[in-house]
């Protein structure tokens, strides 16, 4: 239940326990994930999760995607084009029998048609107004559409409006809008036979995008409350001009495919320049955030190489004051060392006793010879230490700072300086010194 309950606020938590009590799911993480799923909303998930156990269909419906907010548009341009077909005549005496014979029959459908809807539409709020799933308004009139009329048609935009728009203007590409109403007299006519034509496919497929729904779906009826259009069948030719989609054309009625191509490059030609400019602008904006891009790049190289010798200049002179603190010191301690050197060797001096007389018979005549060939001599008594031999070499100046006195024949070391164990070493006498003694001082650090 810890690993469960993990980085969970404390509301969340509750409702998870409360669930698993509700449901009696013992996994307490599928609980989690279900009421994630959820979005944590706990009387639906009980509700989904009871139905799925029961073996009923889920009544958990996800909120679709948010649709893309479409770009700016200019739906009334000064110089929108605008061809408004005329529906073809009855010719011959049988096309008119049956228009007069037919017209009273369709004018009583059409007029009792609009007076149910209207009548309706008092009682009920029109329920394309609420477009809840735009995509799948298209899809349902594609699927539809490719079950009526059959395959042979160009390619239609799997979207919603706003995401053709917004295709169409990040592509540089013409969107052609066709309104599908499908209760038209017209529709099936210009469905089977201009959109069916070869050429037209051909055509639409290899310039622009092609956008089309019904307009009694919410997201046809959406599309048509924007764009006013006066009849059907309807087409609408958009691109994008001064930063704005605009509707470029308007083609209403029932038009054939070959005049439809005609207006269709007609208008195209008098737009391509508003897509070149736009395509160069874009070209110069992308080569300008390009070479903004390497400047600062470069900069930030420039910048980085500084710092970087900034860096090294720094820690060169950390260095070079380090060495300066550290030759310093080693000065100063030089310096103590030598002052308590001294003052050691003052003190020792005060420590040597007398130097007896050359006629006493306990006088040991001692001669040193240094390393650097100099020679000192010093009378001692045989019954003093050695130490004070140490004491008096130690003294002369030019005596080294570690050393040790040895014989010459036999050669020995004479244990002479003081130590923690031994702080009073042998007597003369006891290192068996003559009354004359010629010893070596030997530098230890040579």
């Amino acid at each position: 239940m810890a690993d469960a309950a993990e980085n969970l606020t404390p509301e969340q938590t509750e409702r998870l326990i409360h669930f698993q009590e509700l449901t009696g799911i013992e996994d307490i993480d599928r609980c989690r994930q279900t009421l994630q799923r959820h979005n944590w909303d706990m009387e639906v998930a009980v509700q989904n999760t009871i139905s799925e156990q029961e073996g009923r269909p889920s009544v958990f419906n996800p909120p679709p995607p948010p649709e893309p907010r479409a770009p700016q548009m200019d739906l009334s341009p000064n110089d929108q084009r605008v061809f408004t077909v005329q529906s073809r005549q009855p010719q011959g005496l049988v096309q008119w029998g049956y228009f007069v014979i037919s017209f009273p029959f369709r004018f009583m459908y059409t007029t009792l048609l609009d007076i149910i809807r209207f009548a309706f539409q008092l009682f009920r709020p029109d329920p394309r107004r609420n477009v809840t799933d735009p995509v799948g308004d298209v899809e349902r009139f594609i699927t539809n559409y490719n079950e009526k009329y059959g395959t042979d048609h160009p390619v239609f935009y799997q979207g919603s409006y706003s995401q053709a728009l917004n295709d169409a203007k990040r592509e540089l590409r013409f969107l052609l809008v066709y309104l599908h109403g499908q209760d038209h007299q017209d529709t099936d006519t210009f469905c089977r036979r201009t959109l069916g034509d070869q050429q037209i496919i051909n055509f639409v497929n290899t310039s622009m995008l092609f956008w089309a729904c019904d307009t009694n779906s919410p997201e046809g009826y959406r599309v048509s409350q924007a764009l006013r259009e006066n009849t059907y069948p309807f087409l609408a030719l958009v691109v994008l001009r001064e930063n704005r989609m605009t509707v470029v054309a308007r083609i209403e009625g029932a038009i054939e495919g070959r005049d439809l191509i005609q207006r269709l490059e007609s208008v195209m030609s008098d737009n391509e320049s508003s897509i070149v400019a736009a395509r160069a602008e874009r070209e110069e904006r992308s080569f300008n955030q390009s070479l903004r891009q390497q400047q600062d790049e470069a900069y930030q190289q420039s910048l980085l190489a500084d710092q970087e010798k900034e860096r090294k200049k720094r820690e060169e002179k950390e260095r070079e004051q380090q060495e300066e603190e550290r030759l310093k010191k080693l000065k100063e301690d030089h310096s103590k060392m030598l002052e308590e050197r001294e003052q050691r060797k003052e003190q020792l001096r005060c420590d040597i006793p007398e130097e007896p007389p050359a006629d006493s018979p306990d006088c040991v005549a001692v001669v040193l010879k240094l390393p650097d060939g100099t020679r000192i001599g010093r009378r001692f008594l045989k019954t003093q230490s050695l130490k004070y031999l140490y004491y008096f070499t130690f003294c002369h100046e030019k005596c080294p700072d570690d050393f040790h006195i040895v014989t010459n024949f036999p050669r020995r070391t004479l244990p002479c300086e003081p130590t923690d164990e031994t702080p009073e070493p042998i007597t003369f006498e006891e290192a068996q010194l003559g009354k004359n003694e010629l010893l070596f001082v030997q530098d230890n650090e040579a």
